[in-house]
């Protein structure tokens, strides 16, 4: 089986986007340097509109080009899914989807994606594992990301941490009932204007 890891680029005081879901600043450094990340690829990960494609920091682009490439399947909750239509059916990351939402795939929506729609986390994961075999799982953070991660389900927390503070917002992690301490971070990256930082949890 693959990793599971939670994952997301997160502002100083812990969010992922503002109280609109509008990533703000959060991403500048995607464009801020002059490596592209994955040439082939750039044009579907740029969200932006301008084509331009991302180029980051070298450092930056040998980690984020090592774990895009180790990714088989991505776990998403509804909102996401609604805010980018999914993609369009291409996801940034490996060849499939799961979707946690208690409503269906919208009809007729790309029928030719592999997105997998369950309404529950401990589902999506098994379904995420059975589609990535031994590639990664990558979870979005957020809801879902932290029902995922308070269910025991997550191996590695990995964050993009942006010096910038949002101070309201939509939280990397959300409401959660108990402590969880996570092991000294085994990962550690500077690039330019981001730090991106690995932990796993205790055993």
């Amino acid at each position: 089986m693959g990793t599971v890891i939670m994952h997301n680029v997160v502002s100083l005081d812990g969010f992922i986007a503002d109280d609109n879901d509008d990533v703000g600043p959060l991403h500048d450094w995607y464009f801020n340097g002059d490596t592209p990340i994955t040439p082939d690829r750039d044009e579907g990960f740029d969200h932006s509109g301008s084509g331009a494609g991302f180029k980051v920091s070298r450092a930056s682009a040998d980690y984020v080009r090592t774990m895009w490439a180790s990714i088989g399947t991505i776990i998403m909750g509804r909102n996401l899914f609604d805010l980018v239509n999914g993609w369009e059916g291409s996801p940034p990351a490996g060849d499939h989807v799961v979707v946690v939402s208690h409503r269906p795939k919208p009809e007729g929506w790309h029928p030719e994606a592999s997105y997998h729609f369950v309404d529950d986390v401990k589902s999506a994961v098994a379904k995420a594992r059975d589609l990535a075999g031994n590639r990664t799982v990558a979870v979005n953070a957020g809801e879902v990301g932290t029902q995922i991660f308070t269910a025991g389900l997550i191996d590695e927390v990995a964050m993009d941490v942006v010096p910038v503070v949002f101070g309201s917002g939509k939280r990397y992690f959300t409401d959660t009932t108990t402590h969880h301490h996570l092991q000294s971070p085994h990962l550690v990256i500077q690039g330019d204007g981001v730090l991106h930082l690995r932990f796993k949890p205790h055993p």
